[in-house]
């Protein structure tokens, strides 16, 4: 899967202000991240508020950037979730014509044990002949996926990668050193993508990207060259702005860049609210 190596956007999902899909916005976000060089777009991950669109939006979302992106760039389809039989029922209504792979997200809330984990995984690449890059976002899903679960999936054909967002390097490091040859370490932490290049990772599945496109593809594809000092200075123009991302939840932030940027609007669906005025002000302040 060469061609997601790099930079992945996780696209938000832009909303007028009757928090209806905005079509418009959304043609203006893949246009503005192919221009800035990512090399492949995520749809409805968690940065594209996935768990407030509904099935027929998500199709909908899907199908509307497959025919704006025009194999331009490879499209990667959020589809997971904490009910194994759902997600496999999901797998099976969708038109997934078109699609590169599937992120799928380490199920969340009921915190299955390990041997859960793997068997929840291993059900839905059974129904499935499309790649899966798993997901692992302990901060959202209150369970960890150990390396040791990950490289024992890593076995099966078609999971092909992992999208790492534990933030523990130790673990990123004992899934790059038991690895097998083919299968991906993502960075699913923007501030954390360097180092984890610089130990093996194939790039990053960003949310940064979205507002930053040039800036963060430029970033990534210095550290996959070996220009460690080059990636690290490009790094350090995102310590300040990163954090405001998250200060009030993603996407909050970040939607906010974009619409200082007059490429979408900053709504979101409840229960998360647009950016107050002192992180608009804030976030305003420390555009690159």
């Amino acid at each position: 899967m060469k061609a997601l190596r790099g930079t992945g956007v996780a696209l938000v999902t832009p909303f007028r202000e009757d928090l209806s899909i905005d079509w418009d916005g959304l043609k203006n976000l893949v246009e503005h991240c192919i221009a800035g060089g990512v090399d492949y777009l995520v749809v409805q991950g968690t940065t594209g508020e996935s768990t407030t669109t509904s099935h027929q939006e998500k199709q909908a979302l899907l199908d509307f950037i497959l025919k704006v992106t025009a194999k331009r760039k490879p499209v990667v389809f959020g589809l997971g979730g904490n009910n194994t039989l759902g997600v496999i029922d999901a797998l099976k209504s969708f038109d997934l014509n078109g699609v590169d792979a599937l992120l799928s997200v380490s199920p969340y809330y009921n915190k299955p044990s390990q041997e859960g984990i793997i068997a929840h995984y291993t059900h839905i690449a059974e129904a499935t002949d499309l790649p899966i890059i798993l997901y692992n976002v302990p901060g959202r899903t209150s369970s960890n996926l150990l390396a040791s679960t990950t490289l024992r999936l890593a076995e099966i054909p078609n999971i092909i990668g992992i999208k790492e967002a534990s933030g523990n390097l130790e673990q990123c490091m004992a899934i790059m050193k038991g690895k097998p040859k083919d299968f991906m370490l993502i960075s699913g932490d923007d501030m954390l993508t360097v180092p984890m290049i610089a130990f093996g990772a194939e790039g990053v599945i960003s949310v940064l990207a979205n507002a930053f496109p040039s800036q963060f593809s430029s970033m990534v594809n210095a550290a996959l060259a070996g220009d460690f000092q080059s990636a690290s200075a490009k790094l350090m123009g995102f310590v300040e702005i990163n954090p405001l991302m998250y200060a009030e939840s993603n996407p909050v932030g970040v939607k906010q860049a974009l619409a200082h940027l007059e490429v979408c609007q900053a709504h979101v669906r409840l229960p998360l609210l647009k950016a107050s005025e002192k992180l608009a002000e804030k976030i305003k302040n420390h555009m690159l």
